[in-house]
């Protein structure tokens, strides 16, 4: 029987890949969405891909969710927490709801999901959880101290969660994407699109698939002695 993977934000960009590239590997995949329906559907329908609809930021809505899940297609087995939100701007503008609304979905939510998933891969002795954080989790970035200290508190997470679940058979890790040719980033006016690839060693932006396949090692068998782990993948842009 299939091994079942949750794919937070998994409908679109980066978990969209992801999604599609832990299928083809063999998995069966629920993939989360929190607003957009129509793209969720879009995605549904290209992929065959389940999709679940609810927001990480609630921990009874990720609940919920998982239950629904683990009806549909068993137990999980995986969990890629992938998704994320910005809201950008300069700390002395920036307001409490911009600060709050990006660390309840990009921190608390690791929380939220993982909790759920937890306790049945302790008691099944095998758990696989990925989480996708950022390059600017490790070095900062102006304009972005609410979602930098929500990434980098997501690479604390996944150190300390690893040291608990070690013993039950369970990895935690992380990947730092750094820019990646989403949507989102080709959205941006190509002079700015130029001044960032600029600034990467390797000459262009990463591309989604190329996170996926990061995840898909990670959740395979053939990573079970590599837990607590950073993969940086961005090109050379920041080494730690």
């Amino acid at each position: 029987m299939a091994r079942v993977a949750v794919v937070t934000g998994g409908s679109r960009g980066i978990g969209a890949a992801i999604s599609i590239a832990l299928k083809a590997a063999g998995y069966s995949v629920a993939a989360n969405y929190a607003g957009n329906d129509e793209a969720a559907e879009a995605f549904k329908k290209e992929t065959g891909i389940p999709v679940y609809k609810w927001s990480v930021a609630d921990y009874d809505d990720c609940k919920a969710g998982i239950e629904k899940i683990e009806a549909d297609l068993g137990p999980v087995d995986v969990l890629v927490n992938n998704a994320g939100i910005t809201r950008d701007g300069m700390f002395h503008r920036m307001t409490p709801d911009m600060w709050k609304a990006v660390i309840d979905t990009n921190l608390t939510g690791l929380f939220n999901m993982t909790h759920q998933v937890w306790p049945g891969m302790r008691e099944r002795k095998f758990g696989r959880v990925i989480n996708i954080s950022s390059i600017n989790g490790q070095k900062g970035q102006a304009g972005q101290a609410n979602y930098s200290a929500a990434k980098a508190g997501d690479l604390g997470f996944t150190k300390a969660l690893a040291q608990e679940g070690a013993r039950a058979g369970i990895t935690v890790n992380a990947i730092c994407p750094g820019y990646i040719g989403t949507d989102m980033v080709m959205a941006v006016p190509e002079k700015v699109r130029e001044q960032i690839i600029a600034q990467i060693p390797v000459g262009r932006l990463g591309e989604p698939d190329e996170i996926a396949r990061c995840v898909a090692f990670l959740a395979s068998d053939d990573a079970g002695f590599i837990t607590g782990s950073t993969i940086s993948a961005n090109g050379g842009q920041f080494m730690s």
